[in-house]
C-alpha cells in the first residue's frame, strides 16, 4: 500500500523519534489512517518482534485485528488466557481489561506497546495505572510505548491524571486542514442553532461536564430534538442534490436517543439506534447497513464517537451539549473521512458546541490542564466571544430571532459581513450581534489580560527608573498577598520563558515546563509559597496593570521592571510567544500551588 504524505514522513522520522523518546503519542486526525501507520511501523521496525496493542472497545479490536493480520501473526487475547505470551504469534491485541496477569507478562516482554485512542489513558486510574507501572518498571530498556489519538488531552484537571505522566512527548503528525487540502478528509460545513428553551445554567458541572441525567431531562423538556429533526428534513434535501444522505446522530443517553429515533420515524426515514448494550453482532449488522446506504439515520449513545468509521456518512447531527472538546472533536471527526462523490460533511449542531468550541479543525490541545479547566467552556458562547479578538476580522456572528411559520424563533447562528445587509437564510432581519449580546459572559479573561499587558507594560517600563524598582525585590515579595504573588510570578514567567518558535506541542511544553521550573526555583529561594486556587482569576493579573486595588504599586512596578525589558529587546512575535507560554505557567502555578518541598510528578527541584 502506498503511504500518504504524512505517514511516509513519520516513517522516515521514526528512528529519530524512538531514539529520543521511550513513551510518545502520534497525533493525527480521525480518518487520517493511524491503523495503517501502526501496521507499517510494526512491519518496518518491529518485524518478528513482540508487539502488544491495547484498545478499550471490542469494535476497535475487530478493526485492528483486520488491519494487522494481513502481514503479522495476530492473536486476540481471550478472557481467561493461560500459557506463555507470544507463543507462535508476534502481535497480541486486547482490551486493557482482559486476562490482566497474562497481559502484564506480555507487556513486560514486548518490544513495542501500542495504545489506541490514547487520550483515554488514565495514569492514575484502575484500567491503565497497573499496566503503565509494570511497563515503566519492568520493560526492556529498548521497549517503546506508542499512543495513537486525534485528541491528546485528558478531560480531568487532576494533576495526577494528566497525559504528560504517561507519555514523554506528543508528535504532531498531521492536522485536519492539511489533510483536507490533500483530499484525505473533507471539510465540515457547520449549521449552528441556539435552542433558547434549553436551560443549562443551573446544572452542577463539578465533575467536568453536564450530568447526563440532568442534561437528558433538560433536552426532553426543550425543543432541541424537534429543531434537529426539522433542520435535518430541510438540509437533507440539499444533500440529496449531490449525494445520498447518510447521517449519524449523537445523543447523551438512551432516553434522548429513543425520542430522537421516534421523531425521525415520524419523518418516514429509515433509522436505527445503537447503544453500549446493543449486542456486538447486531451492532455490526446495523453499521454495515449504514455504510452501504441502506440505513439513512443512525442514532447513537456513546458508541460512535471513537473507533467507528463510515466514510459515506455525510451528515452529523449533534444533540449532546458538552464541556469536553475531546468529545466534540472526536464525534465531528467521524464525518470527515473522504469518499466517492463526497465533497463535504454537513454538521447540524443544536447543542451549542460549535458556539462553545468552534470548528474542530481549529481545536488546540494541552498536555496539562489546571483544575476546573472545564469552567472555561461553561459559557455557551465561549468561542464566539473570542472571535472579536481575531485579527482582520470582517464579519460578526448573528443569532436570528425571526419567527418561522410554526411560530418558533429561527435560532440559526450565521455570519454577517461587517457593514453589509446580509440576512439570515430565513430572510429575517430580527437578529442579535453575539459579540454584543448580554448572553455572553464578560468576566476579565485572557484576552483582556493580553490587551492590557501589551499596552501597559512597555509604556510603564519606558517611563520608569528601572534600577530603583528592580532594587525593590525583597519589599515586593515580603508580605505579598496571593494575588500579588501570582502577578509577580507571571512577570517572572514572561521574563524567563523562551520566545523561540516551536514546531510541535511537545516543543512548546518542553520550553514552558523548563521556565516553570525556573520560576519555582526562584520562589523557593524567596521562601515563597502559593496555596492552590480553585480556579485561576485573570483579574488578579489585570488589576496590577490597570492601577486596581488588589495589587499595590510596589508589586506592580517591580513586576513591570522585571519583564518590561523584553518589549525593548524583542519583536512583537517573540513577546507573543513568551506571553502564551507564561499564561500556561501561571495557570498551572495557581492550580497546583507552590510548596517549600517541590515534588511534582514531572520534575523535582532538589
Amino acid at each position: 500500500m502506498e503511504l500518504r504524505r504524512w505517514q511516509d514522513k513519520v516513517i522516515k522520522e521514526f528512528p529519530e523519534i524512538i531514539n529520543n523518546y521511550k513513551r510518545f503519542i502520534l497525533k493525527a486526525p480521525t480518518g487520517a489512517g493511524k491503523t495503517v501507520l501502526a501496521s507499517e511501523i510494526i512491519n518496518k521496525f518491529y518485524n518478528n518482534k513482540k508487539i502488544v496493542v491495547l484498545c478499550h472497545r471490542l469494535v476497535l479490536l475487530e478493526q485492528l485485528e483486520k488491519g494487522l493480520s494481513s502481514k503479522h501473526k495476530v492473536k486476540k487475547l481471550g478472557l481467561s488466557e493461560t500459557g506463555k505470551p507470544f507463543d507462535n504469534y508476534d502481535v497480541l491485541i486486547s482490551t486493557n481489561l482482559r486476562s490482566r496477569n497474562f497481559l502484564i507478562e506480555a507487556i513486560k516482554a514486548c518490544d513495542l506497546l501500542i495504545i489506541d485512542e490514547a487520550h483515554r489513558v488514565s495514569p492514575n486510574g484502575q484500567a491503565y495505572k497497573e499496566l503503565l507501572d509494570e511497563f515503566n518498571e519492568f520493560s526492556k530498556e529498548s521497549s517503546k510505548l506508542l499512543g495513537l489519538t486525534a485528541s491528546p488531552e485528558r478531560r480531568t484537571g487532576d494533576q495526577k491524571d494528566q497525559l504528560g505522566l504517561a507519555f514523554d512527548a506528543i508528535i504532531d503528525c498531521a492536522d485536519i486542514e492539511e489533510l483536507i487540502k490533500e483530499k484525505v478528509l473533507v471539510p465540515a460545513e457547520y449549521k449552528s442553532f441556539f435552542i433558547h428553551d434549553l436551560d443549562l445554567q443551573q446544572m452542577d458541572i463539578s465533575t467536568g461536564d453536564f450530568p447526563v441525567e440532568q442534561l437528558s431531562n433538560a433536552i426532553i423538556k426543550s425543543s432541541m430534538i424537534e429543531y434537529a429533526c426539522k433542520i435535518y428534513q430541510d438540509e437533507r434535501e440539499q444533500v440529496k442534490k449531490k449525494n445520498k444522505p447518510i447521517s449519524a446522530w449523537f445523543c447523551p443517553d438512551v432516553l434522548v436517543a429513543e425520542e430522537t429515533q421516534r421523531q425521525i420515524k415520524d419523518l418516514n426515514l429509515k433509522v436505527e439506534l445503537i447503544t453500549a448494550k446493543t449486542p456486538l453482532k447486531n451492532r455490526m449488522e446495523i453499521l454495515k447497513k449504514h455504510e452501504l446506504g441502506e440505513l439513512e439515520c443512525l442514532v447513537s449513545v456513546g458508541v460512535l464517537s471513537e473507533g467507528w468509521d463510515n466514510p459515506n456518512c455525510n451528515i452529523i447531527v449533534h444533540l449532546r451539549p458538552t464541556l469536553s472538546k475531546v468529545f466534540w472533536g472526536q464525534s465531528i471527526g467521524r464525518g470527515l473521512r473522504s469518499a466517492k462523490n463526497k465533497d463535504s460533511c454537513l454538521v447540524i449542531d443544536v447543542s451549542s458546541n460549535f458556539l462553545t468550541f468552534g470548528p474542530v479543525e481549529k481545536l488546540t490541545w494541552k498536555l496539562w490542564n489546571h483544575r476546573k479547566s472545564y469552567l472555561e467552556f461553561k459559557n455557551r458562547f465561549n468561542w464566539i466571544s473570542k472571535q472579536q479578538f481575531v485579527k482582520d476580522r470582517d464579519f460578526t456572528y448573528m443569532l436570528c430571532e425571526g419567527l418561522l411559520e410554526n411560530g418558533k424563533r429561527c435560532s440559526r447562528v450565521y455570519k454577517k459581513k461587517l457593514l453589509s445587509e446580509t440576512t439570515c437564510p430565513c430572510k429575517s432581519y430580527a437578529a442579535k450581534d453575539l459579540y454584543k449580546d448580554d448572553l455572553i459572559d464578560k468576566p476579565t479573561n485572557d484576552h483582556s489580560l493580553h490587551k492590557i499587558f501589551f499596552e501597559r507594560v512597555p509604556k510603564v517600563y519606558e517611563e520608569m527608573n528601572v534600577d530603583i524598582w528592580k532594587s525593590m525585590e525583597k519589599s515586593a515579595w515580603k508580605d505579598a498577598n496571593i494575588y500579588e504573588k501570582l502577578f509577580l510570578s507571571f512577570c517572572l514567567a514572561f521574563d524567563f520563558v523562551s520566545g523561540d518558535v516551536t514546531k510541535s506541542e511537545t516543543e512548546f511544553w518542553n520550553l514552558t515546563l523548563e521556565a516553570e521550573k525556573k520560576v519555582r526555583e526562584f520562589l523557593r529561594e524567596q521562601d515563597t509559597t502559593i496555596m492552590q486556587q480553585d480556579e485561576f482569576i485573570f483579574s488578579a493579573l489585570t488589576d496590577g496593570l490597570s492601577k486596581g486595588r488588589v495589587i499595590r504599586p510596589v508589586q506592580t512596578n517591580y513586576g513591570v521592571a522585571i519583564c518590561g525589558r523584553n518589549f525593548m529587546d524583542n519583536d512583537l512575535d517573540v513577546n507573543e510567544r513568551k506571553f502564551q507560554k507564561a499564561l500556561q505557567i501561571i495557570e498551572r502555578i495557581a492550580a497546583i500551588g507552590v510548596t517549600k518541598a517541590e515534588e511534582l510528578p514531572y520534575y523535582k527541584i532538589n
